[in-house]
């Protein structure tokens, strides 16, 4: 079990995966995510989620904490690694058991193809193995019954209703190849650092009723939710390393963080982005107003040229 740090009624946090350098959609969500907790005189944790070892990229970590410490972050306490913690999703994937909240699955990918989406444009599960391993199949994944609806008001995105098991269906909470999923793993990982408030990007929000659905069966609290807009390119994408996302320029962290800051609707002064990386933080950390950020699921990226911020 990890202890928070203090006593504190607000606990934040920045939780990247280590896929590929720092890029501007996850700057967004690091500045955001860090403004908010010091808007609310509250701590500001970091975590890698580097549990899915397939896609974590070697060093990616490393280059993440260089460029987050250039760009003046400065986070409470010892970083979190997700990869030394699967002795506490072992332990809560056996509560989950206990409860009967659990059942394992022989279903593969192939066998999948032919179900309907669910809302985030994965596959839903038809229910193959919900009351028991058909014969001749031996557990593959461990899935949660997806049961009852999830309401929430996101302090950016409003009010947010989710049938789950209309919307998404019996989720995997560890999969075939042994790894346990996001959804179990960021819920431990808040509820043992005590985080009471989630600021990330809007990518996330289609994934926070599985977890206040895994808060709700493990019985630990609920966090309160505000997500982001996403940076998208000129085509309209996510970026990311899939779209090729340019790592964030580590010489003219300034500068990014002006970008950001427009991006997040704050509205800063552009020469801000030719002055110390310090004084940007202190006109921030006075200027910051969560209220301000779009309500938007995705913004193009702004650009900063010939002295303006501008989008494309």
């Amino acid at each position: 079990m990890i202890t928070p740090l203090r006593s504190s009624s607000y606990v934040g946090r920045f939780a990247p995966s280590p896929t590929g350098p720092l890029h501007f959609g996850s700057l967004v969500a690091a500045l955001g995510s860090a403004l908010e907790a010091h808007r609310q005189q509250g701590q500001w944790l970091l975590r890698i989620e580097d549990i899915d070892t397939p896609r974590t990229e070697p060093g990616a970590a490393d280059s993440i904490v260089r460029t987050l410490e250039r760009f003046g972050f400065a986070w409470d306490g010892e970083i979190m690694w997700q990869r030394h913690r699967t002795d506490a999703y072992a332990a809560a994937l056996a509560r989950l058991k206990a409860g009967g909240h659990v059942f394992p699955c022989g279903c593969t990918r192939r066998e999948m193809a032919d179900s309907g989406f669910a809302r985030d444009g994965s596959r839903r599960y038809p229910g193959t193995c919900r009351h028991g391993l058909p014969p001749g199949r031996a557990a593959r994944a461990w899935r949660v019954k997806a049961e009852g609806t999830i309401t929430f008001v996101d302090a950016v995105q409003g009010p947010r209703s989710e049938d789950l098991a209309r919307d998404v269906g019996d989720y995997v909470v560890r999969r075939a190849d042994g790894v346990f999923a996001y959804q179990l793993a960021v819920v431990v990982d808040d509820f043992e650092q005590g985080v009471t408030h989630v600021v990330r990007g809007a990518d996330l929000l289609g994934s926070t009723a599985r977890q206040i659905h895994l808060q709700n069966l493990l019985g630990w609290p609920r966090p309160a939710y505000a997500h982001l807009p996403v940076a998208t390119n000129a085509a309209g994408e996510k970026l990311s390393k899939q779209t090729l996302a340019r790592a964030v320029d580590a010489d003219s962290p300034a500068r990014a963080l002006v970008a950001a800051l427009a991006f997040l609707g704050q509205n800063p002064p552009i020469e801000l982005a030719a002055a110390p990386v310090g004084e940007l933080w202190t006109w921030a950390r006075e200027q910051w107003r969560l209220e301000n950020v779009p309500h938007a699921l995705l913004l193009p990226a702004p650009e900063i040229s010939a002295g303006t911020v501008r989008r494309p």
